[in-house]
C-alpha cells in the first residue's frame, strides 16, 4: 500500500497539481493586496471617500463604528462590503486567469503551427539516397 501511495504521488499530475494550488494561494494573497491596497483606494476617491469593507448592517440590537467591532461582539451582521470585495477579488483574479490561458493557448497554437511547417517542409534525398545515386553513376 506504501509503494502504491509512492507511485500516485510521484506521478507528474499529482505534483502539477500541488504545484498549483500553491502558486495560487500566493497569487490569491497578491490579489487579496492589490484590491485593497490598490484598487478600493481609487474607488473609494471616486465614490466620496466610501470603505467597502466596513460597509454593513447589523441584524440585531446595538452600533459598532466598524465591521470588526461588530463581529468581535459578536452580533449579526449582513456585511455586504466584504461580498462586494470578495466579487471584486474574484473578477481580477478571474480575468488574469483568463489573460493567462488565452496566452498559453497562442503559445501551443504557435508550437503546433511550427510543428506543421516542419512536417510540410520537403524532405531532401537522405544519406542512403545520395550514396545509391553516387554508387548508381559510377557503376556508368
Amino acid at each position: 500500500m506504501l509503494k502504491e501511495f509512492k507511485d500516485f504521488i510521484a506521478k507528474g499530475n499529482v505534483m502539477d497539481m500541488a504545484v498549483g494550488i500553491i502558486i495560487g494561494a500566493a497569487f490569491t494573497a497578491i490579489v487579496k493586496s492589490l484590491v485593497s491596497d490598490l484598487i478600493n483606494p481609487i474607488i473609494g476617491l471616486f465614490m466620496g471617500g466610501v470603505d467597502f469593507v466596513n460597509k454593513f448592517i447589523i441584524l440585531g440590537e446595538g452600533e459598532f463604528a466598524t465591521l470588526a467591532e461588530a463581529q468581535e461582539a459578536g452580533a449579526s451582521v449582513f456585511a455586504y462590503g466584504s461580498f462586494i470585495m470578495a466579487i471584486i477579488n474574484f473578477l481580477i483574479i478571474a480575468f488574469v486567469v483568463f489573460m493567462l490561458v488565452r496566452y498559453v493557448n497562442r503559445v501551443k497554437e504557435a508550437t503546433a503551427k511550427q510543428e506543421e511547417a516542419v512536417e510540410e517542409a520537403p524532405a531532401g534525398p537522405t544519406e542512403l539516397d545520395i550514396l545509391t545515386e553516387i554508387r548508381d553513376s559510377l557503376k556508368k
